[in-house]
């Protein structure tokens, strides 16, 4: 560093040879004041301080000190001297200062203000059906680096999904189910393509039981974001009223009895014949084809001559009960006549005939109620089931006309009942009794 004398005097007339260094002194320090040159800063400020004071910006030993305005970053000396080679200490310049290039956001964008430089703020938008997680912009710092972190696109926006409407079926004819289809929802997402749907409850194109059904759809996107919708199957049974069964008989029905397409048959009990219709159909609109049916008393032929001919009629239709005593005032028969007349009407739910086989020839005599039988055909039957005159008895005999059982003594009315129904009625035969039972009562 070039150091100062003291206060410079002052001189009058000029420079000789014996003061020469004192000369060359004297022009560089007063003299000449822009000693070296001037400094200037593009896009920043210089600010010099000389010995000499504020006028004497470029005389020897000033100092200068470099900044740069805001957005620029300074490259070189901050700080630079006047020289006695009249040259400055050093050089500097200002550059701007910019920011990387930010990255883009999956599913966004982001637009700039000034760029990437100082003070440009980057604003980010997402795409339709997409949201901002983060800070919805990022300003350029004068240290180069962005405020803040970089943010994400998320995608918030649930599905949509539209159901089918909800529908009635009416179950199909003879059945309490309907089959029922419909065409798959459609779903639509404002950022996925790709949807999972999934179906809660019945598939389409399957039975339905009868009752009201809830279909639910559920629709996933990607990023697990859900929507549904529902709507309802309902089946409907259409019914008819229920078919009474007939006196002395019963029905026999398809389905459930009394709903749309079932088919019901008229039976009757053995004895009995069919009147009327043998079948009724429930129609669409709740009523029964047809009349009702009834079930009448066969006609039985009194006027055969044989015990076969007679039996025949009772073949597979009625069972029948065989009383013979010696004479119409034998004490066990008048008893057991008795209580075969407290008990007809149970005795004709079990679907049983009584025959009377009463005295000895000449005199004998054999009815079925108020109808009367030959002669032959009494002796037939005596024979064909081995029946004494001389005591009383009873013969049970079967549909088929076996004999089950036989009876030397008056049997009560239960007795007789709880026979019956252990050994000669069927399961079905039981069910039906059961439910006619309180008839007799």
């Amino acid at each position: 560093m070039f150091l100062y004398p003291k206060p410079i005097p002052r001189v009058s007339g000029n420079c000789t040879a014996s003061n020469t260094r004192f000369c060359a002194y004297f022009k560089m320090c007063v003299i000449d004041p822009y000693w070296c040159h001037s400094v200037s800063l593009t896009n920043g400020e210089v600010t010099c301080h000389s010995p000499r004071g504020g006028g004497y910006r470029g005389t020897l030993g000033s100092r200068c000190k470099m900044t740069c305005d805001r957005g620029y970053r300074l490259i070189g000396r901050s700080s630079i001297q006047c020289l006695a080679t009249r040259r400055w200490s050093g050089t500097a310049y200002c550059r701007k200062i910019r920011c990387h290039v930010l990255p883009l956001i999956p599913h966004g964008r982001y637009t700039c203000s000034q760029g990437f430089y100082v003070d440009s703020r980057c604003d980010f938008t997402c795409r339709l059906g997409y949201r901002i997680e983060g800070e919805h912009s990022r300003t350029c710092l004068p240290s180069g680096a962005w405020s803040g972190v970089q943010p994400v696109c998320s995608d918030t926006d649930p599905p949509k999904i539209k159901c089918p409407p909800s529908r009635l079926k009416v179950a199909d004819p003879g059945k309490l189910t309907a089959r029922v289809t419909w065409d798959p929802p459609t779903a639509t997402d404002t950022a996925d393509k790709s949807l999972n749907i999934v179906l809660v409850g019945q598939n389409p194109d399957t039975d339905f039981q009868e009752g009201a059904h809830v279909i639910r759809y559920k629709v996933y996107d990607q990023a697990r974001n859900r929507a549904a919708c529902k709507f309802i199957v309902r089946v409907e049974v259409r019914r008819c009223p229920d078919l009474p069964s007939p006196l002395h008989g019963y029905l026999s029905c398809t389905s459930v009895k009394n709903n749309y397409g079932a088919t019901c048959e008229y039976h009757c009990d053995g004895g009995y014949e069919r009147k009327g219709v043998s079948s009724r159909v429930c129609q669409f609109n709740r009523s029964w084809s047809g009349g009702a049916a009834e079930c009448t008393p066969m006609e039985l032929k009194s006027d055969v001559n044989t015990s076969s001919a007679l039996l025949d009629q009772f073949y597979e239709k009625r069972r029948l009960l065989i009383v013979s005593a010696p004479n119409i005032s034998d004490p066990d028969y008048q008893l057991q006549n008795l209580m075969i007349q407290k008990s007809d009407c149970g005795l004709d739910l079990r679907h049983v005939t009584v025959i009377e086989l009463l005295g000895s020839p000449p005199q004998g005599t054999g009815r079925i109620k108020e109808i009367l039988l030959q002669s032959d055909v009494i002796e037939g039957l005596r024979q064909a089931f081995r029946i004494s005159r001389t005591y009383f008895s009873m013969v049970l005999l079967d549909e088929r006309g076996l004999d089950r059982e036989r009876f030397i003594t008056p049997v009560s009315q239960e007795e007789l009942f709880s026979y019956i129904d252990s050994f000669l009625l069927g399961e079905e035969e039981r069910e039906r009794l059961d439910l006619h039972r309180d008839f007799c009562d």
